[in-house]
């Protein structure tokens, strides 16, 4: 596989809106990104992950892509982006894209050019389209719910969404092929063939111009399946296999991370590692506090780093096992959040309760993502308007998480000179709301933990993404072994809690607060945190 690089990484993901606006027009922008790229550098990340950044419509907060060649203008240019590249490079960060590969939006050329057409294209649909709705017809108004919808325009019948009406999803054809449903491609015909010489031409354009590599969106929702079946995710994996064999020659460095955990065909895999995302179970088991609101895939159950201290670490650990059984090196991903849900600060969550959240995030056997803003404790902020779709379902709400970045005490929190009400989204009207000046001067501050975490990590390989994680014990406090020189410890909850612990005598506490160490085990107070290395 490429890019052996990724398993050290440390990732900073980077809401492109909402981090730093360069020319007043309430919008972030690349510049500003530019301009604040010594920020990113002093956490000790060395991989900035963009939100799509690609011309769109901005109906799905550009998860609706009209030119995948092209930098949105309100971002600014191309050149803007191969500034950035060469910044970040500069400074020893590599510049990961999102590639929205399922569906675009319906102002893009090609789907512009289907709904205006008589019929099918000579060479190959790009969408899904039928004349005639099946039996099977799948029916809801819901985003996020694939559905027919019917065409607007010269071209008769219906086309396939992926998510809201304006995302038409991409052709990468069927599992089944019946004769009475002719207009469905198998894998090989000509649409789906010409939609995965796209998907490369589109890597290698922005890999050619010094890009990384690609997180990519829907990644197992290309080949479609009749409703209920699981077969097309699977199927799915042999587009992505194809591309990893052009890239192992073409560009052997990049990497390709999906949305979500790959499924495990017995073939070899398509990415380069796993993405256990905040709306994933194995994610929201441990963190969830419901502040964006409950998908029904999430798990019911009380989130296990919370302060009343009722929940369980089976759910994630299940999900760790499964994702390493076939291969213990593989990377996976965990995030402190992102921009689909709610952030690591969410009510009741304080900033007394991140300490035991950050240790555990940066000291795990995974490769950590830091979400803008967590690294000062950005609160998830309910009751904001729907803003590009934010509101993608009655009480789920992802504006919260997508606010502006605060930087310091100046107007906007140093975010924007446009007026307040030009914003992208408001800004967090806290008083205390914490900002990067603020504690930069605090060495007690969020900040400071999360650099002398990264730096702590850096420092010692067995804390990185290699070395084998051991639990010692999953519940409170959680205590787990990394290779054989370090121990972890973190108690979520507001009451103290021991564990005992063999091979502790001449421990060494590194790092963190409210942890008493004796030859047999640990006593941690609420809300405490440590990294031990063995004697």
């Amino acid at each position: 596989m490429a890019g052996d690089w990724l398993a050290d990484a440390v990732v900073y993901e980077i809401y492109p809106q909402s981090f730093a606006d360069s020319d007043g027009d309430g919008v972030g922008d690349l510049r500003g990104v530019i301009d604040h790229l010594d920020h990113v550098a002093s956490l000790g990340v060395d991989t900035i992950w963009f939100n799509p950044c690609f011309e769109s419509p901005f109906v799905d907060a550009g998860y609706d892509v009209s030119d995948y060649l092209r930098v949105a203008p309100r971002y600014g240019t191309n050149d803007d982006l191969a500034d950035l590249v060469e910044a970040a490079r500069e400074r020893g960060i590599r510049v990961l894209l999102d590639l929205v590969a399922g569906h675009t939006s319906i102002e893009h050329p090609w789907f512009q050019a289907e709904l205006h057409a008589d019929g099918p294209s000579p060479e190959g649909d790009r969408y899904v389209w039928c004349e005639e709705l099946p039996a099977w017809a799948w029916d809801s108004d819901l985003p996020g719910t694939p559905a027919w919808v019917r065409s607007p325009g010269p071209r008769p019948g219906w086309y396939l969404k992926n998510f809201y009406d304006e995302q038409p999803a991409l052709n990468f054809g069927w599992t089944e092929t019946p004769a009475d449903e002719p207009w469905r491609d198998g894998f090989d015909d000509p649409g789906p063939r010409r939609n995965r010489r796209m998907l490369q031409d589109v890597l290698d354009f922005w890999l050619g111009r010094g890009v990384a590599g690609f997180r990519v969106d829907m990644a197992f929702s290309l080949v479609k399946d009749d409703q209920g079946k699981n077969a097309g995710a699977a199927a799915a994996t042999q587009v992505w296999r194809e591309l990893q064999a052009w890239l192992a020659t073409a560009h052997p460095d990049a990497v390709l991370i999906p949305e979500g955990k790959e499924p495990r065909t017995g073939a070899a895999m398509g990415f380069d590692a796993d993405f256990m995302l905040v709306i994933h179970p194995e994610h929201a088991s441990l963190f969830d506090n419901g502040g964006a609101g409950v998908l029904p895939f999430q798990p019911p159950g009380d989130a296990f780093f919370h302060a009343d201290g009722l929940g369980s670490t089976r759910t994630f650990l299940d999900g760790w096992a499964a994702a390493k059984a076939d291969d213990p090196a593989r990377p996976v991903l965990l995030g402190t959040a992102d921009h689909d849900f709610s952030r690591l600060r969410t009510d009741p969550r304080t900033p007394e309760e991140l300490g035991a959240a950050l240790t555990f995030l940066l000291t795990w056997g995974t490769v950590p993502s830091i979400y803008y803003g967590d690294e000062i404790g950005m609160r998830y902020l309910p009751g904001l308007p729907d803003k590009e779709g934010s509101i993608c379902n009655p009480g789920y709400n992802r504006s919260g998480c997508r606010t502006p970045m605060q930087w310091d005490d100046s107007a906007n929190a140093g975010f924007s000179s446009a007026a307040p009400s030009d914003l992208y989204l408001p800004i967090d009207p806290a008083e205390d709301r914490p900002t990067v000046a603020a504690q930069e001067q605090d060495p007690g501050s969020t900040l400071h933990l999360v650099r002398r975490l990264v730096a702590l990590r850096r420092a010692t390989p067995a804390l990185g993404g290699r070395a084998p994680t051991t639990v010692l014990h999953e519940g409170y406090p959680f205590t787990w072994r990394r290779g054989d020189s370090h121990v972890v410890v973190v108690n979520p909850r507001r009451e103290p809690a021991s564990v005992e612990v063999d091979g502790l005598a001449g421990a060494r506490l590194l790092l963190g607060q409210g942890v008493e160490v004796s030859a047999s085990g640990l006593r941690v107070d609420g809300f405490g945190y440590g990294v031990l290395e063995l004697g």
